[in-house]
């Protein structure tokens, strides 16, 4: 048998990113170096912000990784798109400490994604358990796993930690050939309920342009970090993003990242950021300085759609929640995280829910689906 042993990293600066990667793979953009190591050394995801970054690796008998768990130690429940704040207040309420707990996630990031990056599988298990033995020995309250892949669900099931149900709408690839043809698979009323947002959203003679890799320039970035910062400060009231993490990416994995801009005489007022992975195209965040009716559809939905097709991917992940997708072609489906809890009998509260709302996701994607735009027969 193989010797494994772990260790905790405190950046993942602190780990060239040729090992990294070579237990990330290329598949998906958020689990790469490149990006966790934005986040960290951009002020995004640190302490100060409530995340103090904790990446189990686990090396074999070499001393090289054969195996990396990103994980933080948190301080709050912002950011991450499983919402557990109220079992956080219902543990506090029994005389329990929540708060801090070892969430194993890419941060301000709800997209399906590894969250055991391996190089050999053997580290699998190896990462779960030192995750719980990290949680015990910090008197942590809690593991969380968040937007898991379907191979990497069993994995955690078979050690035992409770598995959640949520949902999120994915647009899925059926073989168009264009845009139209996708259109050609809906009820005609809904397609025509299209045309016309598309028309409306360009009728003042707005240009979209796509831009990726060295096109994507600091004037650009500028201009997005105005529309991220319009829309973050709407939602949630401060955004997560610091302006130097825009600059990393671009520089770092310019390759990986689509930028999508609304240009009205050469000068952007809207934008849609992206990033392309193996199979998928991952939409992230929009913002615009003029409201323009169904910019915000053209741009974020229709735009990655026809994106999409045009370089063969899969699907598009168009972000957290928002049921406005299902009318514009994107179909519910579950996404799964799972939770390990410390406490026994916090778990088997926990656990309780977990089955009951399970059941409720799913009687909820069920109605949604015969809701989708979709021609029956």
């Amino acid at each position: 048998m193989v010797e494994l042993r772990a260790r905790v990293l405190a950046a993942a600066a602190d780990m060239p990113a040729a090992q990294w990667d070579a237990c990330a793979g290329t598949d998906n953009p958020f689990t790469c170096h490149a990006f966790i190591a934005a986040l960290e050394a951009s002020g995004s995801a640190v302490a100060r912000t409530g995340w103090q970054a904790a990446h189990i690796v686990v090396d074999d008998a070499d001393g090289v990784p054969a195996g990396i768990l990103p994980a933080y130690v948190k301080s709050h429940s912002q950011g991450e798109y499983v919402f557990d704040h109220g079992w956080g207040d219902a543990y506090e309420r029994a005389g329990g400490r929540y708060y801090p707990k070892l969430q194993c996630a890419v941060p301000f990031t709800p997209a399906t994604g590894p969250r055991l990056l391996l190089r050999d599988p053997a580290a699998a298990p190896v990462l779960i358990a030192a995750a719980q033995t990290l949680a015990r020995q910090n008197q942590l309250s809690s593991v969380h796993a968040t937007f898991l892949t379907p191979d990497q669900q069993a994995l955690f099931a078979d050690a035992g930690w409770l598995m959640r149900t949520g949902e999120q709408f994915h647009w899925s690839n059926d073989g168009y050939g264009d845009f139209g043809d996708f259109l050609g698979a809906l009820a005609s009323r809904k397609r025509k309920s299209i045309r016309k947002e598309r028309e409306a959203a360009l009728a003042d003679g707005l240009e979209i342009v796509h831009l990726t890799g060295s096109a994507i320039t600091e004037a650009h970035w500028d201009a997005f970090w105005r529309f991220y910062q319009d829309t973050g400060q709407r939602k949630w009231g401060r955004p997560y993003l610091t302006r130097p993490f825009f600059s990393m990416v671009g520089e770092t994995m310019g390759e990986r990242v689509l930028l999508m801009l609304a240009l009205r005489d050469g000068r952007p007022i809207a934008g849609a950021l992206n990033f392309i992975g193996g199979d998928c195209l991952y939409g992230r965040y929009w913002g615009a300085t003029e409201d323009v009716p169904f910019l915000h559809f053209e741009l974020c939905y229709y735009r990655a759609i026809e994106w999409a097709i045009a370089h063969g991917l899969a699907r598009v992940e168009a972000g957290a929640q928002g049921s406005h997708k299902l009318a514009r072609g994107y179909r519910p489906v579950a996404t799964v995280s799972a939770h390990y809890i410390v406490d026994s009998g916090f778990r088997n509260a926990v656990a309780d829910f977990v089955a009951r709302e399970a059941e409720m996701v799913a009687a909820d994607i069920e109605a949604m689906d015969m809701a989708t735009p979709f021609r029956r027969g």
